[in-house]
């Protein structure tokens, strides 16, 4: 019960890295505010943290929107009378090079994968603040420390998000807020199911996607959901409590190489 009596906002939490840190939160007693796109898939996750004896509440939000981006930190406020974490999860994978990405992709990735991020961060900063403090966890990625090929506005926006993490805990710890991120490696989720994640290919099976993580990364395998959010988990906590402006890499080894 390491989370209990604090509330909580995920965003993006229908699925995958989002869905597996919302019932981690609610298993650590956590109150909830999760969010998306999906409405049956995030009235499922509402449902299944609500079985753990916490409070949870879903709202479906476009996080590329500001106005969703408020409404949401009304509802909160409305639910709860305050915010005591965000986990800034809800994000999007694009390709391409400098050269080949269109206008279009490039605005859609700033949007979810940045503008939405900072948005967050600055509704919900001034409630912080006025409670004495509070923790901000923004996903990342292993590319917000390296770089690699054919994702240049995904790595982009995630590089981004790794130095917004620095600055802004900088900017407010003394008024008791951290502000950290975790930067997941490849993670097995619902996209590395879908066609053309692996460049032209038809959809992966599992067997084909072990082989694919196995060639590269030091574990020899994708990390799971859970594994991201356990270590959201403990960010979240208060054993992290010396711990802000930190880009916690959970990737299987693959930054080390």
């Amino acid at each position: 019960m390491r989370l209990k009596n604090k509330t909580a906002i995920i965003t993006g939490a229908t699925s995958g890295i989002g869905r597996a840190t919302a019932l981690r939160f609610a298993e650590e007693g956590a109150d909830l505010v999760v969010t998306g796109r999906r409405v049956s898939m995030g009235k499922a996750v509402e449902a299944e943290c609500r079985s753990k004896g916490v409070r949870c509440v879903f709202v479906e939000a476009d996080h590329s929107k500001g106005e969703d981006c408020l409404r949401v930190v009304e509802a909160a406020l409305k639910e709860f009378n305050r915010i005591d974490i965000l986990f800034n999860n809800a994000g999007i994978v694009t390709k391409g090079t400098a050269e080949t990405t269109s206008d279009e992709t490039w605005q859609d990735t700033l949007n979810i994968n940045v503008t939405a991020v900072w948005k967050m961060c600055q509704l919900v900063l001034p409630q912080m603040k006025k409670q004495g403090g509070g923790v901000i966890i923004n996903n990342g990625s292993d590319w917000s420390v390296v770089a690699g090929r054919n994702a240049f506005p995904y790595i982009m926006s995630k590089g981004a998000v790794g130095m917004m993490t620095k600055a802004m805990a900088l900017d407010f710890a003394r008024d008791g807020i951290r502000v950290n991120a975790v930067c997941p490696g490849d993670t097995f989720v619902d996209r590395w199911m879908e066609k053309g994640y692996f460049e032209g290919s038809d959809p992966v099976t599992l067997e084909e996607a072990i082989k694919e993580s196995s060639a590269y990364i030091p574990m020899g395998r994708f990390g799971k959901p859970e594994e991201i959010a356990n270590a959201v988990v403990f960010l979240a906590s208060d054993e992290s409590s010396f711990v802000t402006g930190h880009l916690l890499l959970v990737d299987g080894g693959n930054t080390a190489q």
